[in-house]
């Protein structure tokens, strides 16, 4: 996807107005389509994003295509969302891509990977700066297109049942933790476990797990992470950002009317923007409940920060080395990464520190 065509197309109001039209509305085909989600209902966040861009695709086409959302395990579980687009099971899907590292750890670049990019920074790539149509590059081995699905800003560190005062007690550590961040840590001696959404609360109630990443204090508290492990760390280095994914079955994609794409193009855009907007507006409250019910807010040390970055950058080189599809994107996020930040420390980080440091003194 061209990032003229997204301009383009990127308008809800003039895709609804011109696809609306008489004229097109009856010579419009009925398409129904199934997205089977990799989250569960009880996420409003992430899983209502999918049901958000389903309602906007059906209001722009006058109720032509419809877009049925489907939670994780009512039609697959949600770790097996993009192997049901892949094989035509369903037409498209919303996850994460770097669940699928598996596969290939390629997919890590279009979520995020430890000491990334942030959800700013990743729309500008995705959107200004040629990041969609390199990812889409890759994807197309595997069948399928990805459009942005959401971002969750910068996340939490997660919860711990014990304190973590220094690199020594990552060892032996059974952690939740999802895609290219559970191999790094397993260097530090965490044993990382991907568990899905639904499935982390009893995991670590049991004590199946020590530890458990999912998003931040709004969607941790819906989960109730609280009740079972006290220490909250910050911040998850692992996901400055996380971008979420819609991936459509490329057959699927290229049968559909040249209108309808740029519904769902259009969609696309509303979702993420959507997306951002609720995590910002709503974890600010939920923090301040979880602190109040007791949980304890921790900055992991400095060590284990510069331990783990250390370690990232060493497993990127090794990646490297033997995949060049992961190499040709990394490169790419790193040169745009280290570009940004030298914007970042000159007006958006001096400022939002300012600010940060005078609501300090009231």
């Amino acid at each position: 996807m061209k990032r003229r065509q997204f301009l383009q197309t990127a308008g809800v109001g003039a895709v609804a107005a011109a696809v609306a039209s008489p004229a097109v509305a009856q010579s419009a085909p009925e398409v129904r389509w199934r997205c089977t989600s990799s989250f569960p209902k009880s996420l409003d966040t992430i899983f209502g994003a999918s049901e958000v861009f389903a309602k906007a695709v059906s209001d722009m086409t006058d109720g032509k295509f419809q877009i049925q959302v489907f939670a994780a395990g009512e039609i697959v579980p949600g770790l097996q969302a993009l192997d049901a687009v892949q094989n035509n099971t369903v037409e498209m899907c919303h996850s994460a891509s770097y669940y699928y590292v598996g596969k290939d750890p390629t997919f890590a670049l279009g979520t995020a990977i430890p000491f990334g990019l942030n959800s700013r920074m990743m729309n500008a790539w995705f959107y200004a700066a040629g990041g969609l149509d390199l990812m889409n590059e890759f994807y197309k081995k595997y069948n399928v297109l990805m459009l942005p699905g959401g971002n969750t800003g910068t996340q939490m560190g997660g919860w711990f049942r014990k304190e973590i005062k220094s690199v020594g007690d990552l060892s032996g550590l059974k952690m939740r933790i999802a895609g290219i961040a559970g191999q790094i840590l397993s260097k530090l001696g965490v044993v990382p476990q991907q568990i899905a959404g639904g499935d982390i609360y009893p995991a670590l109630e049991k004590g199946t797990i020590d530890a458990a990443e999912w998003v931040g204090p709004y969607d941790d508290e819906k989960l109730g992470f609280a009740k079972v492990a006290q220490y909250y760390y910050y911040p998850g280095w692992w996901e400055g950002c996380a971008a979420l994914n819609l991936f459509i079955n490329q057959d699927k994609w290229n049968g559909l009317p040249k209108p309808y794409q740029a519904a769902v193009h259009a969609a696309s855009a509303l979702m993420n923007t959507e997306m951002q907007a609720s995590y910002d507006a709503k974890n600010p409250g939920a923090i301040k409940r979880l602190v109040a019910s007791g949980a304890q807010l921790k900055a992991f040390p400095q060590d284990v920060m510069e331990a783990c970055y250390k370690t990232a950058n060493e497993y990127y080189d090794e990646i490297s080395g033997k995949n060049p599809d992961f190499k040709k994107i990394y490169d790419v996020v790193k040169a745009f990464r280290n570009d940004e930040y030298l914007w970042w420390q000159v007006a958006e980080y001096t400022y939002d520190n300012f600010m940060i440091r005078a609501r300090a003194r009231g």
